[in-house]
């Protein structure tokens, strides 16, 4: 017996040895999954391609909410958010007028306010962002929409999103790319990025869209979106994306 319990003694570091030498080849198998992880689609040669199409397709466009100032955008930004931008579009015809300035919608009438934007649906969180929002704007920013992403972020209300379409659109700043729904769905189907986080997708489109593109390639694939690529079935065979496109749900 004592033989035996000398044998199973000594047979510990051989196993010891298996253990250590089997951590190399996961460490590279992780390894190998992160170099596969980078999408294809971001080679720079691809990338001028795909902008240059956009270009070709929408070479003005702009951003579709409408507005006369800043903080209209701003405003009109906020209500879009789960509404389609004609919606808005249609809403606010009548809410600018019957509050003109930050001060009347910081200190309207809540449930008035709910009901004047009601349309646009989430109308009670909406009303709590637009009324905080604006009140910070009068008591801290002098009734003028700032003009950074730190301090756009600081109001009730607004993310990177809201912050970048006023900064990019009513300022001409290029902090950094929309990612609405449009440009989420598009990233994935051209391979430019393969996260779902928006603000994993903006950093990846940061790295790889040139920063004096930022502000009109964010339009135009939101345009591109609502007008081609459309999320259940896009129209590809009129798509003048469609031959460097390897989308796996192509219509084509």
């Amino acid at each position: 017996m004592k033989k035996l319990k000398a044998k199973t003694k000594s047979s510990k570091p051989k196993t010891g040895k298996r253990k250590s030498t089997s951590r190399k080849p996961a460490a590279q198998a992780s390894s190998s999954r992160t170099a596969q992880a980078k999408p294809a689609g971001t080679n720079p040669q691809r990338v001028r391609a795909i902008l240059q199409k956009l270009d070709e397709a929408y070479p003005d466009v702009t951003c579709a909410l409408e507005h006369e100032n800043p903080f209209q955008l701003l405003i009109s930004t906020i209500l879009s958010a789960q509404c389609t931008d004609v919606r808005v579009n249609q809403v606010a015809k009548t809410l600018y007028v019957k509050y003109p300035t930050p001060k009347d919608f910081a200190y309207a009438n809540p449930k008035e306010l709910e009901e004047d934007i009601r349309p646009t649906g989430f109308f009670r969180n909406k009303t709590k962002s637009i009324m905080g929002a604006s009140k910070k704007i009068v008591d801290e920013f002098g009734g003028e929409v700032p003009r950074t992403m730190e301090q756009l972020l600081t109001l009730p209300g607004v993310a990177r999103k809201t912050a970048n379409v006023v900064l990019g659109t009513a300022f001409g700043i290029a902090s950094g790319i929309v990612v609405d729904t449009h440009v989420m769905r598009l990233s994935k189907r051209l391979d430019l990025s393969r996260n779902t986080d928006p603000k994993k997708i903006e950093r990846d489109l940061m790295e790889v869209i040139p920063r004096e593109k930022w502000i009109l390639f964010s339009h135009q694939l939101i345009w591109h979106g609502r007008k081609v690529c459309h999320a259940r079935k896009p129209r590809c065979a009129e798509c003048n994306l469609e031959r460097i496109c390897y989308a796996k749900d192509k219509t084509v």
